[in-house]
């Protein structure tokens, strides 16, 4: 592992540039059919494919999210902007998310935003979430300079073949309870979402009547 934090920092800078989410302008103002919307994603995500012959978006995924309703159904089989978003937020969230998590979290956000005209809509909600990125991204690469540097003063008095392997398996330690203790926030808290929903749906339906 290099002792260099500049130049790691530099590295880590350019990776997170390149992996930028998909821009609110870059969306399609027209409905498309499924291979358009296929090639759109794979287009736009390319920059986060690990192996060059990872597979974005797929037919079938297209198809098992709306059967396992993430994805409302196309309308005359053509997808709207909306379904578009709603697809970019399970990528994201699918990398650390179950299926159930997934839908027990973004199910309340499209029931009530998805094609929705009203002051707030599905992109209002995309723009808004997304448009925290440049202020994380900051905060991200200060935490990892700190982890780097620590993981750098880890294993003293090893030989330098043994350091770098041992700086780097540290490094990936650190990391890696970083992202662990992260999801188990985020599936405490979608518990606490779910379990609230249909005391949420009683309520309302309680006003209706």
């Amino acid at each position: 592992m290099s002792n260099d934090i500049h130049i790691f920092l530099k590295e880590v800078l350019t990776k997170l540039q390149s992996i930028d989410y998909v821009k609110p302008e870059s969306l399609p103002n027209i409905d498309l059919y499924m291979d358009q919307v296929t090639t759109f994603m794979n287009t736009q995500l390319a920059s986060t494919k690990r192996h060059e012959d990872d597979k974005i978006l797929t037919k079938t995924m297209i198809n098992n999210y709306t059967k396992n309703n993430l994805l409302p159904p196309p309308d005359r089989k053509k997808y709207s902007k909306d379904h578009i978003l709603t697809l970019l937020f399970i990528y994201y969230f699918k990398s650390i998310l179950s299926i159930s998590d997934i839908q027990n979290i973004l199910t309340p956000i499209t029931d009530r935003y998805f094609s929705d005209n009203g002051d707030l809509d599905l992109q209002d909600v995309y723009n808004e979430v997304f448009g925290l990125e440049h202020e994380e991204a900051q905060h991200i690469l200060k935490d990892l300079a700190k982890k780097y540097k620590t993981s750098s003063k880890t294993f003293a008095g090893t030989s330098e073949e043994e350091a770098e392997l041992l700086h780097t398996f540290a490094f990936i330690c650190m990391l890696s309870f970083d992202v662990y203790i992260k999801k188990l926030i985020i599936e405490q808290t979608i518990d606490k979402l779910a379990s609230s929903q249909p005391l949420q749906k009683k309520t309302s339906n309680k006003k209706k009547e």
